[in-house]
Protein backbone atom coordinates (compact mmCIF):
# COMPACT_ATOMS: atom_id res chain seq x y z
CA UNK A 1 0.00 0.00 0.00
CA UNK A 2 1.21 3.54 -0.82
CA UNK A 3 1.68 5.70 2.27
CA UNK A 4 0.31 9.25 2.19
CA UNK A 5 0.84 12.31 4.38
CA UNK A 6 -1.93 14.31 6.05
CA UNK A 7 -2.57 16.25 2.84
CA UNK A 8 -3.08 12.99 0.91
CA UNK A 9 0.17 13.20 -1.05
CA UNK A 10 1.95 9.95 -1.86
CA UNK A 11 5.22 9.21 -0.07
CA UNK A 12 7.38 8.91 -3.20
CA UNK A 13 10.45 7.64 -1.36
CA UNK A 14 8.56 4.80 0.25
CA UNK A 15 6.96 3.86 -3.10
CA UNK A 16 10.29 3.89 -4.94
CA UNK A 17 11.89 1.68 -2.32
CA UNK A 18 9.50 -1.07 -3.30
CA UNK A 19 11.05 -1.22 -6.75
CA UNK A 20 14.73 -0.41 -6.20
CA UNK A 21 17.23 -2.73 -4.59
CA UNK A 22 14.79 -5.56 -3.93
CA UNK A 23 16.47 -8.90 -4.67
CA UNK A 24 14.67 -11.01 -7.24
CA UNK A 25 14.90 -14.70 -7.92
CA UNK A 26 15.14 -15.88 -11.53
CA UNK A 27 11.62 -16.59 -12.80
CA UNK A 28 10.55 -20.17 -13.34
CA UNK A 29 9.63 -20.91 -16.94
CA UNK A 30 6.10 -22.10 -17.50
CA UNK A 31 6.11 -24.79 -20.18
CA UNK A 32 2.71 -26.33 -21.03
CA UNK A 33 4.19 -29.52 -22.55
CA UNK A 34 7.55 -31.30 -22.53
CA UNK A 35 10.12 -29.62 -24.79
CA UNK A 36 13.45 -30.94 -26.03
CA UNK A 37 16.03 -28.13 -26.12
CA UNK A 38 17.58 -27.86 -29.57
CA UNK A 39 19.51 -24.57 -29.27
CA UNK A 40 20.35 -23.13 -25.86
CA UNK A 41 19.87 -19.58 -24.67
CA UNK A 42 23.65 -19.05 -24.56
CA UNK A 43 24.09 -20.32 -28.11
CA UNK A 44 21.42 -17.95 -29.38
CA UNK A 45 22.91 -14.99 -27.51
CA UNK A 46 26.39 -15.59 -28.93
CA UNK A 47 25.18 -16.15 -32.47
CA UNK A 48 22.94 -13.08 -32.50
CA UNK A 49 25.91 -11.00 -31.35
CA UNK A 50 27.98 -12.40 -34.24
CA UNK A 51 25.23 -11.60 -36.73
CA UNK A 52 24.98 -8.07 -35.37
CA UNK A 53 28.69 -7.46 -35.89
CA UNK A 54 28.51 -8.86 -39.41
CA UNK A 55 25.53 -6.68 -40.34
CA UNK A 56 27.19 -3.64 -38.80
CA UNK A 57 30.30 -4.18 -40.93
CA UNK A 58 28.27 -4.67 -44.11
CA UNK A 59 26.10 -1.56 -43.67
CA UNK A 60 28.48 0.88 -42.01
CA UNK A 61 27.97 3.52 -44.72
CA UNK A 62 24.52 2.66 -46.07
CA UNK A 63 21.01 3.80 -44.95
CA UNK A 64 19.45 0.64 -43.52
CA UNK A 65 15.87 -0.28 -42.67
CA UNK A 66 15.32 -3.55 -40.83
CA UNK A 67 11.87 -4.94 -41.57
CA UNK A 68 10.87 -7.64 -39.10
CA UNK A 69 8.19 -10.15 -40.00
CA UNK A 70 5.68 -10.52 -37.19
CA UNK A 71 5.14 -12.21 -34.93
CA UNK A 72 7.88 -14.80 -34.68
CA UNK A 73 10.81 -12.44 -35.12
CA UNK A 74 10.01 -9.92 -32.36
CA UNK A 75 12.45 -11.38 -29.82
CA UNK A 76 15.18 -11.69 -32.44
CA UNK A 77 14.56 -8.11 -33.56
CA UNK A 78 14.89 -6.72 -30.04
CA UNK A 79 18.15 -8.56 -29.40
CA UNK A 80 19.69 -8.01 -32.82
CA UNK A 81 19.27 -4.24 -33.12
CA UNK A 82 21.08 -3.79 -29.80
CA UNK A 83 24.08 -5.53 -31.35
CA UNK A 84 24.20 -3.18 -34.36
CA UNK A 85 25.89 0.10 -33.54
CA UNK A 86 24.55 2.00 -36.54
CA UNK A 87 21.77 4.51 -37.16
CA UNK A 88 18.95 2.46 -38.62
CA UNK A 89 15.21 2.38 -39.03
CA UNK A 90 13.03 -0.43 -37.74
CA UNK A 91 9.75 -1.48 -39.28
CA UNK A 92 7.39 -4.44 -38.96
CA UNK A 93 4.91 -6.22 -41.17
CA UNK A 94 2.62 -9.16 -40.59
CA UNK A 95 3.03 -12.23 -42.75
CA UNK A 96 2.02 -15.74 -41.82
CA UNK A 97 1.06 -19.03 -43.43
CA UNK A 98 0.37 -20.88 -40.14
CA UNK A 99 -2.95 -20.56 -38.30
CA UNK A 100 -3.75 -21.75 -34.78
CA UNK A 101 -2.54 -25.22 -33.85
CA UNK A 102 -1.64 -26.30 -37.38
CA UNK A 103 1.96 -27.24 -38.20
CA UNK A 104 1.38 -27.23 -41.95
CA UNK A 105 1.85 -24.07 -43.98
CA UNK A 106 -1.25 -22.69 -45.68
CA UNK A 107 -2.13 -19.61 -47.70
CA UNK A 108 0.23 -16.68 -47.12
CA UNK A 109 -1.41 -13.65 -45.48
CA UNK A 110 0.43 -10.29 -45.58
CA UNK A 111 -0.40 -7.01 -43.82
CA UNK A 112 1.85 -4.08 -44.76
CA UNK A 113 -0.12 -1.38 -42.90
CA UNK A 114 2.80 -0.51 -40.59
CA UNK A 115 5.48 -0.51 -43.28
CA UNK A 116 7.15 2.90 -43.82
CA UNK A 117 8.58 4.27 -47.07
CA UNK A 118 11.60 2.16 -48.04
CA UNK A 119 12.30 3.80 -51.41
CA UNK A 120 16.01 4.49 -51.89
CA UNK A 121 17.03 2.57 -48.77
CA UNK A 122 18.64 -0.79 -48.14
CA UNK A 123 16.17 -3.21 -46.59
CA UNK A 124 17.05 -6.18 -44.40
CA UNK A 125 14.09 -8.54 -44.06
CA UNK A 126 14.26 -10.28 -40.70
CA UNK A 127 12.41 -13.53 -40.09
CA UNK A 128 12.48 -16.21 -37.43
CA UNK A 129 12.76 -19.21 -39.73
CA UNK A 130 13.32 -20.10 -43.38
CA UNK A 131 10.95 -22.99 -44.07
CA UNK A 132 9.54 -23.37 -47.59
CA UNK A 133 10.90 -19.95 -48.55
CA UNK A 134 7.63 -18.68 -50.01
CA UNK A 135 7.16 -15.95 -47.41
CA UNK A 136 10.61 -14.41 -47.74
CA UNK A 137 10.66 -14.77 -51.51
CA UNK A 138 7.32 -12.96 -51.80
CA UNK A 139 8.38 -10.19 -49.43
CA UNK A 140 11.68 -9.61 -51.23
CA UNK A 141 9.61 -8.87 -54.32
CA UNK A 142 7.27 -6.58 -52.37
CA UNK A 143 10.17 -4.53 -51.03
CA UNK A 144 11.66 -4.17 -54.50
CA UNK A 145 8.29 -3.05 -55.83
CA UNK A 146 8.25 -0.36 -53.13
CA UNK A 147 11.53 1.04 -54.44
CA UNK A 148 14.02 -0.43 -51.98
CA UNK A 149 17.58 0.07 -53.17
CA UNK A 150 18.74 -3.40 -52.16
CA UNK A 151 16.93 -6.17 -50.30
CA UNK A 152 18.70 -8.76 -48.19
CA UNK A 153 17.37 -11.40 -45.83
CA UNK A 154 18.30 -12.57 -42.34
CA UNK A 155 16.86 -15.57 -40.50
CA UNK A 156 17.57 -17.06 -37.13
CA UNK A 157 16.85 -20.60 -38.31
CA UNK A 158 17.02 -22.43 -41.63
CA UNK A 159 15.16 -25.72 -41.80
CA UNK A 160 17.03 -28.27 -43.89
CA UNK A 161 15.11 -30.11 -46.58
CA UNK A 162 12.02 -27.89 -46.61
CA UNK A 163 12.73 -25.16 -49.16
CA UNK A 164 10.52 -25.05 -52.23
CA UNK A 165 11.91 -21.87 -53.80
CA UNK A 166 15.44 -20.74 -54.58
CA UNK A 167 16.40 -18.27 -51.88
CA UNK A 168 19.71 -18.09 -50.07
CA UNK A 169 19.52 -16.02 -46.87
CA UNK A 170 22.27 -13.43 -46.58
CA UNK A 171 22.51 -13.99 -42.82
CA UNK A 172 21.59 -17.20 -41.03
CA UNK A 173 21.88 -18.07 -37.36
CA UNK A 174 21.50 -21.85 -37.32
CA UNK A 175 20.59 -24.69 -39.64
CA UNK A 176 18.19 -27.15 -38.04
CA UNK A 177 16.56 -30.48 -38.96
CA UNK A 178 13.02 -30.71 -40.29
CA UNK A 179 11.13 -30.42 -37.00
CA UNK A 180 8.46 -28.05 -35.72
CA UNK A 181 10.35 -25.74 -33.36
CA UNK A 182 9.15 -23.30 -30.73
CA UNK A 183 10.63 -20.72 -28.35
CA UNK A 184 12.51 -17.42 -28.71
CA UNK A 185 9.50 -15.89 -30.42
CA UNK A 186 8.35 -18.97 -32.33
CA UNK A 187 5.00 -20.39 -31.28
CA UNK A 188 2.63 -23.30 -31.40
CA UNK A 189 -0.97 -22.10 -31.22
CA UNK A 190 0.30 -18.75 -29.84
CA UNK A 191 2.16 -20.38 -26.96
CA UNK A 192 5.83 -21.02 -26.11
CA UNK A 193 7.08 -17.69 -27.53
CA UNK A 194 8.44 -16.75 -24.10
CA UNK A 195 10.99 -19.57 -23.94
CA UNK A 196 14.59 -18.25 -24.11
CA UNK A 197 15.77 -21.24 -26.15
CA UNK A 198 14.73 -23.07 -29.32
CA UNK A 199 13.00 -26.36 -28.59
CA UNK A 200 11.08 -29.19 -30.20
CA UNK A 201 7.75 -30.25 -28.75
CA UNK A 202 7.52 -33.75 -27.35
CA UNK A 203 4.50 -35.12 -29.16
CA UNK A 204 4.53 -38.26 -27.09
Amino acid sequence: MIKRDRQGRADVNVTAACFVGTPRRPPLLWVPAPVEVLITQAQIRDRVAELGRQIEADYHDRPLTIVAILTGSIVLLADLIREIQLPLRVAVLQASSYKGATTIAGKLSINEDFLPDVAGRDVLLLDDILDTGHTLSTLVGRMSDRGALRVRTAVLLRKIGRQQVQLEPDYCGFEIPDAFVIGYGLDFDDDYRHLPYIGVLDNG
